[in-house]
């Protein structure tokens, strides 16, 4: 996924990705261990794809690129009472 993909997600989607890919990632190292690893260099894509996850979230957080927002929805009742 490429960062301005990853920019247009949430921080919940983000979050979410990130526990899917570690999770993963673990998978791969214990095929790796077993010498059962098909494709070695999933292993880098994953990590890198983590990395880029991880300074995305860390610059929301840090105010120096905020991420996009979730569109709060107001009901009808509240659009009345404003």
């Amino acid at each position: 996924m490429k960062k301005e993909q990853m920019r247009e997600r949430t921080r919940e989607e983000l979050l979410q990705r990130k526990s899917e890919l570690e999770e993963e990632q673990f998978n791969l190292r214990l095929q790796k261990a077993s010498k059962e690893l098909d494709n070695p260099l999933r292993l880098r894509a994953l990590r890198r794809e983590l990395a880029r996850i991880n300074t995305i979230l860390k610059e929301d957080e840090s105010n120096i690129r905020p991420l996009a927002q979730v569109e709060k929805k107001t009901s009808p009742t509240e659009q009345k009472q404003e």
